[in-house]
């Protein structure tokens, strides 16, 4: 129990507080049990870390990391039974899913000590989503997601910009932006730099080895998360590789389902699956037509990267501009938790309401000329006109 508490208060003493990611005020962190769920390398940990230095009494608060060797030989119930009946009433446990029976223990402490908040996280979000349903009622799931381009400005140059909300950024776009630039003069350049290595947090430990660190990430999520969460054959990896690295090289890919079967031999229907696994271990984003329901069988009329850093790393220099473009909006409006489907016409539809055709400078109109609520998201473009607004800005939703 002492050498964990001193791992845990070194951890503490090295957690820098001087950038915290938005979703940390939108926590309910007085609610009983927390779960913050998110993909690998978002800064989870670090977000229980900043909360507990920043806001917590120290000698209220445990921070584990159940992945610990530790916990070979001892039980989470019995470290958290003597925390408790020592005066603790803050845990944190990371990592949960590398503990077998964690989600039982978790629902033994919420009924049984009243007076314990208790907040989890692991880097395995199918593992996270199995929890019993007992569990799951007691929970208030959180998600954090990637990096916003305002969150990546915010880190590197420790500026810190307001967020927008979306119908306010095509309202007053113009005022938006004059107000960004008093503070960041040049944002289409942040912008490119986002596009290659903006997405994830670790990115101020070397910009370098920051691709080839996403591909370990990769890695690992397809090598051994999925499999954990779900038997697997290792044929099965080697297609989930091959898969990804097509969707990376694509133009906005409209999967032909049969022929993209045929590419990666399988069959339609395990193929289907497979695409609904990688959507959520969160290496990409299923867009679907907003006149069906999200159904394993119903096929998405096009599949993305989940960000723009993992296009980065396995396009390798074949990255196709208009893939990195639509990228970019898509990930920052649900990141934002905007509603988004695939539209009769246009690229996008939003809420149910706007539909946004993304593109470059030459970008018309003429497209979705009929739509009562129709927008431009143009690259390229520090100012905009009208419906015609900066691709960056939407950068700025979270």
């Amino acid at each position: 129990m002492e050498a964990l508490i001193s791992k845990y208060r070194n951890l503490l003493q090295q957690t820098d507080i001087s950038f915290v990611r938005g979703l940390s005020n939108k926590i309910n962190w007085n609610a009983r049990a927390v779960c913050i769920e998110g993909a690998r390398g978002t800064g989870k940990s670090t977000l229980m870390l900043q909360h507990i230095k920043s806001t917590l009494p120290l000698h209220l608060t445990l921070y584990l990391s159940l992945d610990d060797l530790y916990f070979k030989q001892h039980s989470l119930l019995s470290v958290a039974e003597r925390f408790y009946q020592e005066g603790g009433r803050y845990l944190f446990l990371d990592e949960v899913h590398k503990y077998a029976d964690w989600q039982t223990e978790v629902k033994n402490l919420y009924d049984f000590k009243p007076q314990l908040h208790i907040v989890v996280s692991g880097s395995s979000i199918l593992a996270l989503q199995q929890s019993n349903a007992d569990l799951s009622r007691r929970l208030l799931r959180y998600h954090l997601p990637e990096l916003s381009l305002r969150e990546f400005i915010a880190l590197k140059t420790g500026v810190a910009l307001p967020e927008y909300q979306l119908h306010d950024l095509l309202e007053s776009h113009q005022a938006i932006v004059d107000d960004i630039k008093k503070s960041v003069t040049s944002p289409l350049k942040f912008f490119r730099e986002y596009l290659t290595y903006g997405a994830y947090p670790f990115f101020k430990e070397g910009e370098s080895e920051y691709l080839m660190r996403i591909q370990q990430l990769i890695n690992v999520i397809i090598d051994y998360d999925l499999p954990e969460a779900r038997p697997m054959e290792v044929s099965t990896l080697a297609k989930l590789k091959k898969l990804l690295y097509i969707i990376s090289t694509a133009v906005p890919f409209t999967p032909n389902i049969t022929r993209l079967a045929e590419q990666i031999s399988t069959s339609r229907n395990r193929l289907l699956d497979m695409l609904e696994l990688l959507e959520k271990a969160q290496l990409i984003r299923n867009l679907r037509s907003s006149s069906f329901g999200i159904s394993l069988m119903n096929k998405p009329e096009k599949v993305f990267l989940h960000n723009n850093s993992l296009i980065m790393a396995l396009a390798e220099g074949q990255a196709n501009s208009g893939n990195l473009r639509e990228t970019f909006f898509f990930t920052q409006l649900n990141g934002a938790g905007y509603r988004v489907s695939y539209p009769k016409t246009g690229d996008f539809l939003v809420e149910q309401k706007y539909t946004f055709e993304v593109g470059g400078k030459n970008k018309t109109f003429k497209q979705i000329a009929d739509e009562p609520e129709a927008y431009l998201a143009i690259d390229d473009l520090e100012y905009g006109t009208s419906r015609k607004i900066p691709l960056w800005l939407f950068g700025f939703l979270y």
